[in-house]
């Protein structure tokens, strides 16, 4: 490790160890009652089809699914919905949380085993907090474009890429409850594309967002890790990310894209970018985590391999941003001390240990007043 980057660890670390006290006080009084001052939801951003001709309302007024006439009407569709909650004294930079692949909302919510997640630990710390469901997602599903949804079994296939285990077994020592469940409840909130990913669509909805809030923290997940990149040049709002997990787009200078990193079963491709995009994504601090069951060299094992890659990658990213004066930290979690964590380390059983790390980093960029 380089001597900067070695200074940048020891001083979020030391900013950990002094926030430890009151993140303790904070998970102790967790059964407390929450002081709300404000909350709500609203849509934002989208696209509006006009269709040609004119709509006649009595024609045309009766329902009619197997023969609906469109001429003349509108769809709105393609905007991405948020529910936020505000706390009494709440801090100056909200956080806006956004999920990962195959989720919604739902990721940052309640635990699969009941316990608070991060939206209710944020909350509690007297941040404001924005959960958001992307465009022909959950809550946001009116698409502009068709999707075909096949009820396919797949839970296995999620088991092993999330990392829980090897199907039908748990890793050793992983930080996901073990009982049936919580299983039952982790798969039944998963939820399908109701049309194409669109990252050009989801990263407008979430500058719409920024737009609309203004100053704020950007915290993404697994497959939305790449669009909030693309978020962050599109709007200056963005005023740090904390990517959990990244594992796709990830966004070089032209002309120094890295070559691509096989895995078992695909690879990891990085994006050009112009040099100008690509330094807006110096000036912010960038906080990135990996968990735990990522082999250091090559497997067999599809769901590992994959985030092996990944990781690599994320690497490589890193060195990039930082090399053209950004401001990037990857913290991989075994690698300072906290093991068993799988593809969700905001749900897990050690998820408070992790939002402690989350807050100092925060904190030791000046990001929590």
């Amino acid at each position: 490790m380089k001597p900067r980057a070695q200074l940048k660890t020891l001083g979020l670390i030391a900013a950990i160890a002094a926030s430890s006290v009151c993140s303790r006080a904070a998970e102790a009084d967790a059964s407390a009652p929450l002081v709300i001052q404000k909350q709500g939801s609203f849509v934002v951003g989208g696209t509006l089809v006009i269709a040609p001709g004119t709509f006649d309302p009595i024609k045309h007024g009766a329902f009619n699914p197997g023969a609906q006439k469109s001429a003349g009407q509108t769809l709105r569709g393609d905007h991405a919905y948020v529910s936020y909650q505000i706390p009494v004294r709440a801090r100056s930079l909200p956080i806006v949380m956004w999920h990962g692949y195959g989720q919604s909302a739902k990721t940052w919510e309640t635990t699969p085993d009941g316990r608070e997640g991060f939206q209710t630990i944020f909350i509690r710390r007297n941040y404001s907090v924005y959960l958001v469901d992307q465009p022909r997602r959950g809550r946001a599903a009116r698409s502009t474009q068709a999707a075909n949804i096949p009820p396919a079994p797949d839970e296995p296939l999620w088991f092993g890429i999330f990392r829980m285990g090897a199907w039908p077994d748990f890793y050793p020592g992983v930080q996901f409850p073990r009982d049936a469940a919580s299983l039952d409840q982790f798969f039944r909130q998963m939820v399908p594309n109701l049309g194409p990913i669109d990252l050009e669509v989801n990263a407008s909805a979430m500058s719409a967002l920024f737009d609309r809030i203004g100053p704020g923290i950007l915290v993404t997940h697994s497959h939305s890790g790449g669009m909030g990149w693309r978020t962050a040049i599109k709007n200056r709002n963005v005023r740090a990310i904390v990517s959990f997990e990244p594992g796709s787009n990830f966004a070089f200078p032209e002309g120094e894209v890295p070559a691509p990193i096989n895995y078992t079963g695909g690879s990891i491709r990085g994006v050009p970018l112009p040099l100008a995009e690509f330094e807006t994504l110096t000036r912010i601090p960038i906080l990135i985590y990996y968990g735990d069951f990522i082999p250091d060299a090559p497997s067999t094992n599809p769901g590992q391999d994959q985030w092996r890659a990944n990781l690599a990658f994320a690497r490589l990213w890193r060195d990039s941003v930082n090399r053209h004066g950004g401001d990037v930290t990857l913290i991989h979690l075994p690698e300072i001390g906290m093991r068993g964590n799988t593809h969700f380390p905001m749900s897990d059983l050690n998820n408070v240990e992790v939002a402690d790390h989350m807050s100092a980093f925060l904190a030791a960029k000046g990001l929590s007043k």
